[in-house]
């Protein structure tokens, strides 16, 4: 008897596919290995990323970077690309390499039919990465879920320890920013 076991990709063989077009206009990213194609936006979704780069991009200014849609470096074998993160301010914006977790402030995910993919295969990642500070814009839910506080317990698994609730008519503090609060009742869609 024999099995099949997947083929897993390194970052460095995931970048040459993108280079030799292999992925042509699909929008793809790399997670512990496998190529995920992924999900298309619906309107709330469009909407929420929009009014929220808006309103992080006044309140951020130039103290840090805003990157939307744009890959991060985690672990070996993993290059998600978040619906939006701020990152730490850098002189060549990133281009000699992509932001790795020590440089991210705030990772963002908005989620409509992504969010159990985003709770439970994007979150452990995250956190593994020791990514300090997640946000879920819980779109069927309307609301958002803010994790933080990074853990790996016995059973090898990881996660946050703290997970908070905020609604739309709430206002919520920028990690790293602790004089700058996001007013959610502009971001959420009605």
């Amino acid at each position: 008897m024999s099995t099949t076991t997947a083929k897993r990709f390194t970052q460095e063989e995931y970048h040459r596919l993108a280079e030799l077009g292999f992925f042509q206009d699909n929008r793809v990213e790399l997670i512990r290995g496998e190529i995920f194609q992924m999900s298309a936006k619906g309107t709330s979704h469009s909407v929420c990323s929009t009014r929220l780069y808006r309103e992080l991009f006044k309140l951020v200014g130039d103290s840090a970077i805003l990157r939307g849609q744009e890959p991060i470096t985690l672990l070996r074998d993993s290059e998600p690309e978040p619906d939006l993160t701020i990152v730490r301010s850098r002189a060549d914006d990133y281009l000699s390499a992509h932001p790795t977790p020590d440089d991210v402030l705030l990772l963002i995910e908005i989620s409509d039919s992504s969010l159990s993919y985003d709770q439970e295969v994007k979150l452990p990642l995250y956190a593994q990465a020791n990514i300090s500070n997640y946000w879920i814009f819980n779109l069927p839910a309307n609301y958002l879920e803010c994790y933080s506080e990074p853990y790996h317990d016995l059973q090898n698994k990881f996660g946050y320890r703290q997970k908070l609730i905020f609604l739309p008519s709430d206002s919520v503090t920028l990690p790293h920013f602790s004089d700058l609060a996001l007013d959610l009742s502009k971001i959420f869609p009605n």
